[in-house]
């Protein structure tokens, strides 16, 4: 969701109140005359009397001081007093009281000794002043540059393509650079391939032939993208290695999710399959003809370059559900019970809810991505997830919910048309009819947005959806500005069964904070440093509902702690094996005094008591289970309560008891920061953690994450991504410490050839966002 990152809030009267303090000197000069001076009333009066003869004492004073060599003697400079630039009180040569009785030649010696002392005075001070100068220069040169992070290094290796791939094992990152003495480490020379490897099909799911699988899981059949059942779902193709140099993630781990990092996907691999590298005659999309694309063919050497003209995503879907049906629960708790118990193992399905709006604009990037995103998480997984995509209708007077033209012309209009079949239309009108009422009072409203508006609720179409689609346990919400540069089976699969393992024992907090394996070291080392933490603070953790005054129950109480964690089980493993009811991709915080714009926006609760606790995950995208959403459909329409959409799941799970994660997914940085750097600017808010003073979501702080891979307001991610699509970039170095849209323009077709480059980009899977553009055509 697009933010107004510039927007600052302001108390109430906060400044008004300052001008109104101030507001005397608009006050028109008075012309009332004058009364003339008159020195008999000056001196008539006792007091005006006394003012006048203690004035005149002191200047006799002052002058007899001032011109007295003796005493003038000692300093001929009141600076030499004090010595200003460091605030430290400058010792000064005191002459003895009765100096002048002292023998003549001991007064010279003392003189000399007086003198040679200033002199040596003198020169320290001109010293320390020139130091004061280099410092006060220093200082103002990296003001002008702005944030700190503008002094860091900027990291090359991000930029070595294929032709400098390395297997894993001989891979040496530029950033961090490892060393046991921690001087930093000469990095290994980067030698060149003559040609780039040959990529190899990845395929990241289960291997669903095996004897293992079928005998622990109902079969599953082959899914096809077409209905004559001639063209099977393809495969995507990834390098095995990593170039040499490649920069490490920062923030979060592979290992700890269960994602593989010994392989890298450059555009081809990634894209090619959907239309990526020939023409729209033949049914691509025409795009990356004009970039290099040596060894490319090897991505259509089993499959041909498939035609996706006519395709019908929502068809090919639902007939890759029903050839696989028997695989999976059905949604009714009753069945599924009875289901459970017999037989091999069925699963949960999953649905994927892309965010879009009318008016977006779909680009042949766009169609590869959602193309991409129906392949692998459907038609490759045997029906597993379902795609869909939640359009945003802003005419609030479409009787979208009645008449079938209207709904079909919004379409024809605005998507294309293989994805209409996967579009579920919705409306702010529609929300208030379905979430009628008085919601009462907000404690604070910056948006000045209606309560139903998809700024502040986007959650209350996706309630909605969940309550019409039972057939699924989870709902993830996504946005269309979002890109994942490896197999979205993997990302999804993986974060899903990291959420099961987590113990709910330290899980808000763990979950509070960012993951620096540079400095936490293990993920095993990161909990228990967050368990020290959370002792060192005196709070207590959360398990279970949280209990606040105003709280309102559910019809069906709070009853959502497994077995696992009950009275005289082993506490730690409670919560092990259950499905997270939310899983996010940014720290929940506590936005109590974060600074965090829309911490109050708060709907519905009584005013006479304090707001109640929450927590936040900044970027909607995240996990959500059926019974999470159930519980917020609840509070919305019986108790009319809401917040801020990026704050409402969060703070449901937090007071009901549900169970909630943060994933620890890469994050990389486009500078060579400090790793203590790291930890101060992204766990700087109240007892090391993301949230309460101090925290990186403050609008004060959150420039912070510019340089990631994953922010709202990143500036690296879409300049990483179109160097990785083969578009030339600026570069964003310059002497002023470089942003987006400066330096001097690199990558693209004529560099990525030279022979003297690495060739094109070979990344890891890694998230970003935002991308609002990627062939540098769509800019303007």
């Amino acid at each position: 969701m697009d933010r107004i990152s510039t927007y600052v809030s302001r108390k109430s009267g906060s400044f008004p109140s300052f001008m109104a303090r101030k507001s005397e000197i608009y006050l028109p000069v008075s012309t009332k005359p004058q009364p003339k001076f008159r020195v008999k009333a000056l001196l008539g009066h006792c007091l005006y009397r006394r003012v006048v003869i203690w004035t005149v004492v002191i200047i006799v004073l002052l002058s007899f001081t001032l011109f007295n060599p003796r005493i003038t003697a000692r300093s001929r400079d009141v600076f030499d007093l004090v010595h200003g630039s460091k605030n430290e009180a400058k010792t000064i040569p005191q002459l003895h009281d009765n100096i002048g009785l002292q023998k003549q030649d001991d007064r010279e010696d003392r003189i000399q000794e007086l003198v040679e002392e200033e002199k040596e005075e003198s020169e320290w001070e001109e010293q320390e002043e020139k130091e004061n100068e280099r410092e006060k220069d220093k200082g103002n040169e990296d003001s002008s540059k702005g944030p700190h992070w503008l002094r860091y290094k900027h990291l090359d290796g991000y930029y070595n393509g294929l032709r400098a791939l390395v297997p894993f094992s001989s891979y040496q990152p530029e950033y961090p650079k490892p060393s046991p003495t921690g001087q930093d480490s000469e990095p290994s020379p980067i030698v060149l391939h003559s040609k780039p490897p040959k990529p190899s099909v990845y395929r990241p799911h289960p291997d669903y032939d095996s004897d293992e699988y079928q005998q622990t899981y109902v079969p599953v059949k082959l899914c096809y993208i077409d209905e004559d059942n001639t063209i099977p779902a393809p495969d995507l193709y990834a390098y095995s290695g990593v170039p040499q140099g490649q920069p490490k993630a920062a923030i979060g781990s592979y290992e700890a999710l269960g994602l593989r990092e010994d392989v890298c996907f450059d555009r081809f691999g990634r894209y090619g399959p959907y239309g990526l590298g020939y023409d729209l005659e033949v049914g691509g999309t025409g795009e990356a003809l004009d970039t290099e694309h040596e060894g490319s063919e090897t991505v259509w050497e089993k499959t041909g370059r498939i035609n996706y003209e006519g395709v019908d995503w929502a068809a090919a879907q639902e007939r890759c559900f029903k050839a696989n049906e028997a695989r999976f629960f059905i949604g009714n708790e009753t069945r599924d019970y009875e289901l459970a118990q017999a037989g091999r193992k069925r699963m949960d399905r999953i649905a994927i809810v892309i965010r879009i709006y009318v008016g977006f604009q779909w680009t042949s990037h766009a169609l590869l991505n959602f193309r991409a995103m129906i392949n692998e998480l459907n038609l490759r997984s045997g029906g597993e997830y379902d795609v869909h995509f939640l359009l945003h209708v802003r005419d609030n007077n479409a009787p979208i919910w009645a008449d079938p033209s209207t709904v079909q012309n919004i379409l024809d209009v605005n998507v294309p048309p293989e994805f209409h079949g996967l579009c579920t239309l919705w409306s702010e009108a529609q929300m208030k009819l379905y979430y009628p009422g008085n919601f009462g009072e907000t404690f604070e409203n910056p948006s000045n947005g209606d309560i139903h508006g998809v700024y502040r609720s986007a959650h209350m179409p996706l309630q909605h959806f969940a309550m019409m689609h039972p057939e699924y346990a989870h709902f993830w919400n996504w946005e269309m500005d979002m890109r994942w540069t490896g197999s979205y089976y993997e990302l999804f699969d993986r974060l899903g069964k990291w959420g099961a393992k987590q113990s709910r024992i330290g899980m808000w907090e763990r979950s509070s904070k960012y993951y620096i394996p540079g400095l936490h070291g293990s993920w095993e080392n990161f909990t228990e440093i967050v368990e020290h933490e959370t002792r060192s603070s005196g709070k207590r953790p959360i398990l279970g509902p949280v209990v606040f005054t105003g709280k309102a129950g559910l019809e069906e109480g709070d009853v959502f702690l497994p077995s696992s964690c009950a009275t005289g089980s082993d506490m730690t493993q409670c919560g092990v094996g259950e499905d997270a009811d939310l899983i996010t991709l940014n720290p929940l915080f506590d936005v109590d005094q974060s600074g965090w714009v829309f911490a109050a926006d708060v709907t519905g609760y009584d005013k006479q008591y304090q707001k109640p606790p929450r927590r936040c995950a900044i970027v909607t995208a995240s996990r959500l289970s059926r019974r999470l959403l159930r519980v917020m459909h609840e509070e919305t329409w019986r108790l009319h309560h809401s917040m801020f959409s990026e704050m409402f799941p969060p703070s449901m799970a937090l007071h009901h008891g549900l169970k909630a994660v943060y994933a620890p997914h890469p994050v990389y940085l486009d500078r060579d920061w400090p790793q203590q750097e790291i930890e101060n600017a992204f766990n700087g808010g109240r007892d090391h953690t993301s949230g309460g003073h101090g925290s990186p979501f403050d609008l004060t702080n959150e420039h912070n994450h510019k340089g990631t891979s994953w922010y709202y307001n990143s500036e690296f991610a879409g300049l990483l991504w179109r160097r990785w699509l083969g578009y030339a970039q600026m570069d964003g170095r310059g002497d002023n410490g470089g942003r987006a849209g400066e330096g001097t323009e690199r990558g693209g077709q004529k560099e990525e050839e030279d022979p003297k480059n690495s060739g094109r980009l070979c990344l890891r899977s890694m998230l970003v966002h935002p991308i609002k553009w990627e062939n540098p055509a769509e800019q303007d």
